[in-house]
């Protein structure tokens, strides 16, 4: 199964399924969709409703990972389940930070 990102010269592509109103924030692993694709899935516990969800997916990747809020961006879906998000930084470095965090699920 390949990763649900992809190494760029500006930082990690993420694929993400955000859960809204998830009951609790948090990294639940990686999920393989019905067409072969790998995504990142994400919980929150806010509804998708003004940005919310989007912006808790945000906060809670740039905590997770260590990073500032400002090198974590939504660059598509904003108003979709499946999401892909920018993480800015060296790319190398957030694919170790990420397999860690999933490898504790």
């Amino acid at each position: 199964m390949s990763p649900p990102w992809s190494l760029g010269p500006d930082g990690l592509r993420l694929a993400v399924r955000l859960t809204p109103r998830g009951g609790r924030d948090a990294i639940d692993g990686i999920e393989t969709l019905a067409d072969g694709r790998a995504v990142l899935k994400v919980r929150v516990r806010v509804a998708p409703t003004e940005g919310e969800a989007n912006a808790a997916l945000i906060a809670l990747l740039a905590r997770e990972l260590d990073l500032p809020r400002s090198a974590v961006a939504l660059v598509a879906g904003a108003t979709a389940r499946l999401k892909t998000v920018l993480l800015t930084g060296e790319a190398s470095g957030l694919t170790t930070r990420l397999e860690a965090k999933i490898a504790r699920r």
